[in-house]
């Protein structure tokens, strides 16, 4: 093979540069980091409602429709005769028992010793939770409230119209109650609750339909006035001039003048004479009683709750829960001497409405 020319040199082939290393990976890239926790959110404490009811087919649905965001609605029936019964037990949230009637405070006591859940709220078929205080009191309970209790304000319609004065104006009541802290005292009729520690008042208040018909009322009316009469008989308290009379017409100037009444038209006017007529009626009665008592013929009066587990203090250790039986029988046990509620350090009464006595 001849010799390449003196000028012939091979081609040297370029170097062929190595790939510059991949720095190591830092260790955060090796592996997945964990997602961040979030804190767990706060359970909300647990809500049961408690509704009293009787013969309150036309309201019960509408009362129970506005409490379906409860976790729980205890229905305490004193054995309607009418739908009520069969209309709470469509809601699959009812708990629906039913109770002997001794009166709206025994009713409630006696409700609220069935209960669990860590609050309470109260409420009368013919009353309404609106949405602004569905969200007011979910938002309470959720914040660890520093108070025990609540007062709600009741915005009352008579005949369908709103009753903005009459005495009513300042309608409030104490209907929330973390279990244990409140209890009613032993009153047949209005009966305001005792507390630990005050009620401060919330924002927004409730539906109450009072009445719908001049007939309901006046039966209500009656009805009260009649119980009433008994409490007092009961308290030994006696009737004369003063309260026949005296007590009728300061009511009826009371809540028509210095109420301001009049600005609610003839519902007003309507509405202040009923509530004076029930004064009247009331304080008759009891006049009327010892009249008869004294020529030897005793009154015939309501039964009265005398279990003294349902009016024990706020301090008193809370009976063991009763069995809750439907419409075979009554969930009451066997009755005891009845005793004053009791007054321990730092119970509280909240003040009744000026619209709610008779």
């Amino acid at each position: 093979m001849a010799a390449p020319p003196p000028h012939y040199s091979p081609i040297a082939r370029p170097a062929i540069p190595e790939a510059p290393a991949v720095p190591e990976a830092p260790a955060s890239r090796q592996r997945p980091l964990p997602l961040p926790v979030s804190p767990p959110l706060r359970s909300l404490p647990a809500i049961t409602a408690i509704v009293t009811t009787f013969n309150e087919e036309t309201n019960i649905a509408s009362c129970l429709e506005s409490l379906l965001w409860c976790d729980e609605i205890l229905v305490v029936d004193s054995f309607s005769t009418d739908r009520t019964a069969e209309i709470a037990r469509g809601y699959p949230k009812v708990r629906f028992v039913q109770r002997t009637y001794y009166g709206s405070a025994s009713q409630k006591n006696w409700a609220m010793d069935q209960v669990e859940n860590d609050w309470i709220l109260i409420f009368d078929a013919d009353e309404r939770c609106t949405p602004e205080l569905q969200r007011e009191i979910v938002a309470l309970v959720g914040s660890d409230p520093r108070h025990d209790a609540y007062t709600i304000q009741r915005r009352v319609h008579f005949l369908d119209k709103v009753i903005r004065f009459s005495g009513w104006q300042h309608d409030r009541v104490v209907r929330l109650a973390r279990r244990g802290c409140a209890r009613y005292p032993n009153r047949r009729v209005h009966a305001d609750m005792i507390t630990r520690g005050p009620a401060p008042i919330l924002h927004n208040p409730m539906e109450h339909y009072m009445a719908d018909t001049l007939d309901e009322y006046i039966r209500r009316i009656e009805k009260y006035s009649f119980w009433g009469a008994s409490q007092h008989w009961k308290e030994g308290k006696r009737a004369g001039f003063t309260e026949i009379f005296g007590r009728t017409v300061w009511r009826f100037f009371r809540t028509y003048l210095l109420q301001l009444g009049i600005l609610d038209g003839m519902h007003g006017l309507v509405f202040c004479m009923l509530q004076s007529f029930g004064t009247y009626r009331k304080w008759s009665l009891l006049w009327g009683w010892h009249a008869n008592a004294a020529r030897g013929r005793m009154p015939t009066l309501p039964i009265f709750d005398e279990d003294e587990t349902i009016w024990r203090g706020l301090e008193d250790p809370p009976p063991q829960r009763y069995e809750a039986r439907g419409a075979a029988g009554d969930a009451r046990p066997g009755a005891a001497p009845a005793g004053p509620i009791g007054g321990a350090a730092g119970e509280r009464r909240q003040p009744a409405a000026a619209g709610k006595e008779l």
